[in-house]
């Protein structure tokens, strides 16, 4: 039996794989803190589930999307690094240890980046709360030495997808004419197709070769201006008044969340993917709106 266990698992992305995973005839295991599956408090289930499964991906994690005040901070920490450290010891603990480990992690590690793209060799390390976190998540998931399983970070970039995610904000902004740059517009947009995120993962796992760090993101970014002026294009939407900053800190005050995601420049490239041949699906943003807004 092909078996896939996923951390983390609820969620937008989680969703997907499950769903891509059951197609491909694995059988999927799920550890959440919602009812009906494996508890992050049931160490005796996670060992069992994770005992001779071909490959376990950790998703688990506080959403970023809220005020970072101190409560909401030491959550989004501890919810990344805790489970990190419940799977590790679950993984010493099996007879037969996953083949493959891949941890989520974050493209916003690297820093603030308008003049250079970020790759994983030459990519330099930001600064602030959340590079602290992704800091933090990746050196607690390295700390384990599993002679028997592969691992792999990976440094997500912003996901886009049909259904939900990221982009649901974009698309009301954009059909109500609100759909111009968001500050000063030069900031760097990295994303990546949700399919092509599934596809990485199946490339590590066929590549008994390849482990490390990954920057999971599509090669050709773009700034934040030319993402809503493709925005604009894709919907047929004519106008879109731009948001200067000011405004975007009240309205992030107002919704509950930081203006950090939308004005941080992220400008990755993933290097070590393409010199290994991985070849994207959707590696411009043109290519991924329409995929994703259904639009032939």
């Amino acid at each position: 039996m092909k078996k896939v266990v996923l951390a983390g698992g609820t969620g937008f992305i989680g969703q997907y794989f499950q769903h891509g995973f059951e197609q491909l005839g694995y059988y999927v295991f799920i550890i959440s803190r919602q009812q009906g599956h494996i508890s992050w408090q049931d160490h005796a289930g996670i060992v069992q589930a994770l005992d001779g499964a071909d490959l376990l991906i950790n998703l688990a994690g506080k959403s970023v999307n809220c005020r970072y005040n101190a409560s909401n901070k030491k959550e989004i920490m501890e919810s990344r690094t805790r489970t990190t450290r419940i799977l590790g010891e679950a993984v010493l603990h099996c007879r037969k240890p996953p083949a493959l480990w891949i941890n989520a992690s974050t493209a916003t590690i690297y820093r603030h980046a308008e003049d250079k793209p970020m790759t994983e060799q030459s990519g330099e390390l930001g600064t602030g709360f959340s590079v602290e976190v992704a800091k933090a998540w990746e050196e607690a998931f390295f700390s384990y030495v599993l002679p028997h399983t592969r691992q792999a970070a990976l440094r997500i970039a912003i996901v886009l997808g049909p259904g939900g995610g990221v982009l649901t904000p974009y698309i009301y902004l954009t059909r109500f004419g609100l759909g111009g740059k968001q500050g000063p517009g030069n900031q760097k947009f990295s994303f990546i197709h949700i399919e092509d995120l599934f596809r990485i993962v199946q490339y590590i796992q066929s590549r008994e070769d390849l482990e490390g760090v990954f920057n999971a993101s599509a090669p050709y970014p773009v700034t934040n201006r030319e993402l809503m002026h493709e925005m604009r294009k894709t919907m047929r939407v004519p106008v879109g008044i731009p948001t200067p900053k000011w405004m975007l800190e009240m309205g992030a005050i107002v919704i509950r969340t930081e203006t950090e995601l939308i004005l941080k420049s992220r400008w990755v490239v993933p290097e070590r993917l393409l010199e290994e041949g991985f070849e994207f699906k959707y590696p411009t943003i043109q290519s991924t709106l329409k995929a994703v807004l259904n639009i032939k």
